[in-house]
């Protein structure tokens, strides 16, 4: 078989192009510093606002994103800090896929109870 046409090489170079576009300061596996949230992260956490709330149970008036960190792994997971209200914060996990398999976001996991003050980073 062609080594040109494996799943795992099209995966390889799919994570090549997409960490290529992103710029030099992506680190592969590591979460990069956290950084103060701007449009595009505010647009995640827009299309995943609707399954946080189911997850915790609640409809947030408030959903804006503050501050986020990053890991590029097979996609990009991203570690975002949500101001809900008041001094309540939320952290979000959403995944997005590589673009050779859709580019989908995905809420993978949520922590509540979270303040302003706390470290947004890997969970």
């Amino acid at each position: 078989m062609n080594v040109l046409l494996t799943k795992p090489y099209i995966v390889f170079v799919c994570l090549l192009k997409f960490v290529s576009l992103n710029g030099p300061n992506m680190m592969c596996g590591g979460c990069s510093a956290a950084t103060e949230a701007d449009e595009e992260i505010q647009k995640i956490c827009d299309s995943v606002k609707a399954d946080a709330e189911a997850k915790a149970g609640k409809t947030y008036e408030m959903f804006t994103a503050k501050s986020f960190t990053s890991q590029v792994v097979a996609g990009t997971n991203y570690f975002i800090k949500i101001h809900v209200g008041g001094e309540d914060h939320v952290h979000l996990r959403v995944s997005k896929k590589l673009p050779c398999y859709g580019g989908e976001l995905e809420l993978t996991d949520m922590q509540c109870s979270k303040s302003h003050q706390d470290p947004i980073e890997y969970f």
